[in-house]
């Protein structure tokens, strides 16, 4: 498995990184899934190299981390794994919404030091920008954290490029996390270029955007009431229909390369752009990591790429509009 060091740190991180924002009774899209499931799918992960782990207290509101932390007190793994967990978010009646305060960012370290069976976290990120909270007041949280010893590396996700100059300029970042795959590439015109210049390493999330690279939606494929594509413009007619052009046509390009699929295809493209360390993957069984043994040892090519932007081009003719998961402030 590919390893790489985040930047500004020593933590060293396979460059798959296993998602757990499925896992948990509580969390969205979580209909179908299953305790022990999940623990085998965690321990199976760092089994086969996926030594990275991201979480969060929102996803299942507390259960992901407690299972991340149940798995790994199990197979006394914790030694191995680079472990990265948020906060920033607090949530009423199930409905999240923003609080980067210092005191709420000092409560949450404890609630999640506690539920995932460590004494360190080693990459903290501020999950969403709390716009009602000065950010000298959020990144000089953050910093005091560190310099506590209670986390290693202070990262943010799902900012812009200039809340990430911002921030780094306060509280000297490590990664930030953000949504990037074949068909959400926003990022390229400012967070991306703004983050290589800092020097501040990419984890990008939503690999397979929220599934519809991994070859297995169909037109007339349905999903669970609290599943969050139900909302996602997406997955919406006439929007919808595109996308599944688009991802015929990539699989056809994948297995006439000798891939399994667009799958492979697709988180391959993620780990092979520039200023990328880290491509996020959720998962809630043990058979979903298998496809991702078949990541090591290769790269695309010149004239694949190409491939895929032709595709990309002839098919996307209606892009996806504004993030729609964004939470309320307070």
């Amino acid at each position: 498995m590919e390893t790489t060091t985040l930047a500004n740190s020593d933590l060293t991180c396979s460059r798959i990184t296993l998602g757990t924002r499925t896992m948990g009774a509580g969390a969205r899209d979580s209909a179908g899934w299953d305790r022990h499931n999940a623990l085998q799918a965690i321990l199976e992960a760092v089994e086969n190299g996926i030594t990275t782990i991201d979480t969060a207290p929102l996803y299942g509101f507390g259960e992901s981390e407690a299972l991340v932390g149940e798995a790994l007190h199990r197979g006394r793994l914790r030694q191995h794994v680079t472990l990265s967990t948020q906060a920033g978010l607090d949530w009423r009646d199930g409905i999240p919404f923003r609080d980067a305060r210092p005191q709420r960012l000092f409560e949450e370290v404890h609630a999640s030091l506690r539920r995932l069976r460590t004494d360190v976290i080693d990459l903290y990120q501020v999950h969403w920008p709390d716009l009602a909270c000065p950010l000298e007041d959020t990144a000089g949280a953050m910093a005091t954290l560190r310099r506590q010893g209670k986390i290693r590396a202070v990262g943010v996700s799902n900012v812009t490029g200039q809340q990430l100059r911002a921030f780094h300029a306060l509280c000297p970042l490590t990664a930030v996390q953000v949504p990037y795959n074949l068909f959400e590439r926003g990022i390229e015109e400012d967070l991306l270029p703004t983050a290589r210049e800092l020097g501040i390493s990419v984890l990008g999330y939503s690999a397979l955007c929220r599934g519809l690279l991994s070859g297995k939606m169909r037109p007339h494929t349905r999903f669970n009431s609290d599943d969050l594509r139900n909302h996602d413009p997406k997955f919406q007619p006439p929007r919808y229909a595109q996308y599944l052009e688009a991802v015929d046509a990539l699989n056809t390009l994948a297995r006439d390369n000798g891939l399994s699929g667009v799958l492979p295809l697709a988180v391959r493209w993620l780990l092979d752009q520039p200023g990328v360390d880290l491509a996020l993957w959720g998962v809630r069984r043990p058979e979903q990591i298998l496809p991702m043994l078949e990541l090591d040892g290769w790269h695309l090519d010149d004239a694949l790429n190409a491939e895929i932007e032709r595709i990309l081009a002839d098919t996307i003719t209606d892009p996806v509009g504004p993030e729609f998961m964004a939470p309320a402030g307070r």
